[in-house]
């Protein structure tokens, strides 16, 4: 299960979330351009990257997780404004219209009904509210995304399957969220770490380094940056 896999590498997820969180704080405020005085919302938040980069430039920021591990390590980092809590984020405990502002990051591929998801983001922001989703995509030709989303099972037991493009626009239209503006750029990760953050080791390591779909030493991924408004 994903949240097994995250509780137990929960060191290595803050850790290089540490290592990015200017680069996405500047990402995210470029992107987004909040208005400053938005109740924000992140779900799957894990240790709270977007969470905190939002906290900043937002009134609030609420954080939800499955994984007790991860949130200790939101709050450990978290400034006044910003609370963590234990959550799904396929079924949210919060009311309809709650949040100016919600957003995931990279959370969609770990969850089994990717749909439930956006289905709840939509239902928790405000008429004229706004929805950030970013996520790894899935190569258009069905072939290569079969073999990449092998190699992520392999190297990490929490992967469930890449979107397209096209699927994820199909499931904002399908809950009243009209695209604003949409960015996608290219991530060449270097196997090793990659394959070191998953805590992927011994045979499951070579099992998976031999699905390596662009060879032994780097992996390419494309992110799709969302941002859209609750109609």
């Amino acid at each position: 299960m994903a949240e097994d896999r995250f509780a137990r590498t929960a060191d290595r997820v803050a850790a290089l979330q540490d290592e990015r969180a200017a680069t996405l704080a500047a990402r995210v405020q470029a992107f987004v351009l909040p208005h400053g005085d938005e109740r924000a919302l992140d779900v799957g938040c894990g240790a709270g990257a977007l969470a905190l980069a939002l906290a900043p430039l937002v009134r609030e920021v609420v954080g939800v997780d499955r994984v007790p591990e991860l949130l200790e390590l939101a709050r450990e980092r978290a400034p006044a404004n910003a609370t963590f809590v234990e959550g799904d984020a396929t079924r949210l405990e919060l009311p309809d219209a709650s949040f100016d502002l919600a957003g995931t990051l990279r959370t969609l591929h770990h969850v089994h009904r990717p749909e439930l998801v956006v289905a709840e983001l939509a239902r928790v922001t405000r008429p004229g509210g706004r929805v950030l989703v970013v996520d790894q995509l899935a190569p258009i030709d069905p072939l290569e995304a079969f073999a990449v989303d092998r190699f992520e099972r392999a190297r990490d037991e929490g992967h469930e399957r890449l979107l397209p493009d096209a699927d994820l626009r199909d499931l904002f239209e399908a809950n009243r969220l009209a695209l604003l503006r949409s960015e996608r750029e290219e991530e060449e990760r270097p196997l090793d770490p990659y394959l070191d953050l998953a805590r992927c080791e011994g045979a499951a390591r070579a099992a998976a380094a031999s699905l390596a779909p662009h060879g032994p030493r780097v992996f390419r991924v494309a992110i799709g940056w969302f941002l859209l408004e609750r109609r």
